[in-house]
């Protein structure tokens, strides 16, 4: 989806959601609010669109914080004062429910998140990722697998195609996927496993070569999100939830390189 098509795809989502605020006003509860967002790094640039449309809708602020879904489900749990948690898993916000720290119940999947195997440059990944078992480079960037759920997809990968002990001493780690985009997009690595969406933002001349990896290599990305029980009571937040629930959200999401969430939902917990 090019960026006229999201313009017109976030006109229709403002008349959707002026319907939303005139409600707000009749009820006594269209004063602006603001809501307090923990964001999947993968998610940065999708989000920071969904929350221009949201405020320019609603009159409500976004307040995102990024970062990888480990360190944010440990931020959360010690108390930073988050509202919505859109993680790049099922596992933390699941947790997260368990614990007491989310709404029971809240929980839903978002997105499906797609991995890729990424080179700036245009000639040296192939369609079948075959570069992996070439000495065509000295650094293999991928997000660290304990705290973000890219990188954990990242080695299901190399451990499914027999790769991973012996890549093992190329691989260097970001923090998050973000991160680990910098690594490969500054040269510093020459491969990397990023998301999808992050090559697709890219401009077409500037995307490189990349393998789109097939979801037979790794466990399904499901980006599930969650109300924490800070934000339960409050209108702002209850609205930013149904927001990213609606259909004109779900097409944005979709133009942005992530698979239908509808399909993912069906996946046990």
């Amino acid at each position: 989806m090019n960026a006229k098509a999201l313009r017109e795809t976030g006109k229709k989502a403002k008349l959707c959601w002026f319907g939303i605020a005139l409600l707000c006003a009749v009820f006594g509860t269209a004063r602006a609010g603001e809501v307090s967002v923990a964001v999947a790094a993968n998610f940065t640039g999708a989000s920071r669109i969904i929350a221009a449309e949201f405020e320019a809708a609603t009159g409500h602020r976004v307040k995102a914080s990024f970062g990888s879904t480990g360190k944010l489900y440990a931020q959360i749990v010690n108390g930073a004062p988050f509202e919505v948690f859109l993680a790049a898993d099922s596992v933390r916000p699941a947790r997260l429910e368990k614990e007491g720290v989310a709404v029971k119940g809240s929980r839903f999947t978002y997105a499906g998140g797609r991995l890729v195997l990424w080179s700036p440059d245009e000639d040296r990944v192939d369609p079948r990722g075959n570069v992996l078992g070439s000495s065509d480079f000295r650094k293999l960037a991928l997000a660290n697998p304990a705290t973000a759920p890219y990188g954990l997809a990242a080695r299901q990968v190399l451990e499914n195609l027999d790769l991973w002990e012996g890549l093992r001493s190329k691989v260097v780690r970001g923090d998050s996927i973000a991160q680990t985009f910098q690594f490969v997009a500054t040269r510093n690595a020459q491969l990397g496993f990023v998301a999808r969406s992050q090559v697709l933002a890219l401009p077409e001349a500037e995307r490189g070569s990349w393998w789109d990896i097939g979801p037979e290599l790794y466990q399904p990305i499901r980006q599930q999100a969650v109300l924490l029980e800070r934000g339960k009571s409050d209108p702002a937040v209850q609205a930013f939830i149904a927001y990213i629930k609606s259909d004109e959200v779900r097409k944005i999401i979709e133009g942005l390189g992530y698979d239908s969430a509808r399909p993912l939902r069906s996946f046990s917990d």
